[in-house]
Formats: C-alpha cells, structure tokens, sequence
C-alpha cells in the first residue's frame, strides 16, 4: 500500500510506480518493473546501504532517486543544522587560530564566549542565501515546476540531504597539514555537484539550469559575505 506521501518512482527514468515489489506470500518478493522504460522500479532495494551511499558519493542519478523518492529518510533536517555546525566549528577555530594569545587555557574560555553562536549565525545566513538564491533562479525559469508548497519541500530536502559532504570539514580541520586549504577547496565542489545532481533529480532537469541556479545561489551567498565583512565581521 502506498504511504501517506508522494509516489514512488523508477530509479531509471523517474516516472512514477504504484510499488516498489510484489510479495507473493511466503517470503517471495518480486521487484517490479516499470510500466514506462520495463526495468526495475527500484533495484536498490537489495542492496545493502553502503553500496548505496558508495553510489551516492559517486553522485549516481539512481541511487539519489531510490534515496528522496522511495524511502522515508527524514534526518534532512538535523543534517543540515549539524552541516551549519560543522562549518561554523571551522570558522570559529581559524579565528581562534588567528589570535595572537596561544595559552592553552584560553580554549576554555573562547568555548564559553559568542564567537562559536556567531559564526553559526553566520553561515545559517549565508546558507540561506545560497539556497534562496536556488529557489529564486529555478521558480523565474521553471515556474511549473514549483507549483505547491510539497515541491519546494521535496527540493529543500534534497539540498540538505546532499550537503552530507560538509560533514568531511570537520577531518579535514582535525587532521590539519599543509594541504588542507585544498581539501577544503575539494569538499565546496563535492558538495556543489551533489547539489545540482539533487536539482536535477528532483525536478527531471538537464544538466545545465541545475547549475545555472547553484551560481546565482552562489552570488547571492557571496553577496551576504561580502555585506558583512563591510560591516567589520570576521566571517
């Protein structure tokens, strides 16, 4: 029986299924099969769940449809205010780092002080712009396509579930060495093609106004950084 939400759909051409399987009773199962491109609905089903974030991080199409569409993943939310600490962690340490008092006894008191929560707030802002300027870019060019309050859900949540990448910060600062700078550099462009792979499924789009809408977000994210350090704010 179908859950209480949206349809389920075929990992291959994104058309929409009444089910995933069939069970015969008995403990047989069948996968079924699309009525549309005739291949399995959703073969990720056998899978085992590291093969499927393994596909994932390779940014598949199919495994980012098996992931918003046919299963009831709901942790969008707290990955996306743990993301926001992870980033404001780092922002946080290379201000502490630039600091010119290097007593140990200072982490203590920085971690009491408001520096952390403002750069928390910070990056929440910018986040927020980034993905304002997302939804702005794509509702201008393809209004259809966000028609209801249900499809703008569907596409935040496929944005904060693909910034898992912003979860490697945190090693990337921990096991801090001279190449770190490009790590950080490789991570930023990870997590902009899982972006624009998560438009691009959710909404049945090419590969180009996916990107399109990640660069006017990233104007107006840079915008709002660029805001505040004109307004003195070490960011």
């Amino acid at each position: 029986a179908m859950a209480a939400r949206r349809a389920y759909r075929c990992i291959e051409c994104s058309r929409e299924a009444a089910e995933l399987y069939r069970d015969y009773q008995r403990g047989v199962l069948r996968i079924s099969l699309c009525n549309t491109c005739q291949k399995p609905v959703d073969k990720y089903i056998e899978y085992d769940p590291v093969i499927i974030f393994i596909n994932a991080v390779l940014c598949k199409a199919q495994a980012y449809r098996h992931i918003l569409f046919n299963t009831k993943i709901n942790i969008h939310g707290k990955l996306g205010i743990f993301c926001l600490l992870c980033e404001a962690y780092l922002r946080w340490l290379q201000l502490q780092d630039s600091s010119q008092n290097i007593d140990p006894d200072d982490l203590i008191r920085y971690a009491k002080e408001w520096d952390f929560y403002r750069m928390f707030g910070i990056a929440s802002l910018e986040q927020t712009s980034f993905l304002l300027g997302i939804f702005l870019t794509l509702w201008w060019m393809r209004p259809e396509m966000l028609k209801t309050n249900s499809d703008f859900i569907l596409l935040l949540k496929a944005l904060l579930l693909s910034s898992y990448g912003k979860l490697l910060l945190i090693p990337a600062v921990i096991w801090e060495h001279e190449y770190t700078p490009l790590c950080l550099v490789f991570i930023k462009v990870f997590v902009l093609i899982s972006n624009s792979q998560a438009i691009r499924v959710t909404l049945n789009l090419n590969r180009m106004l996916p990107w399109l809408a990640i660069i006017f977000g990233l104007i107006l994210e840079n915008g709002v950084v660029c805001l505040f350090q004109k307004m003195g704010w070490d960011v």
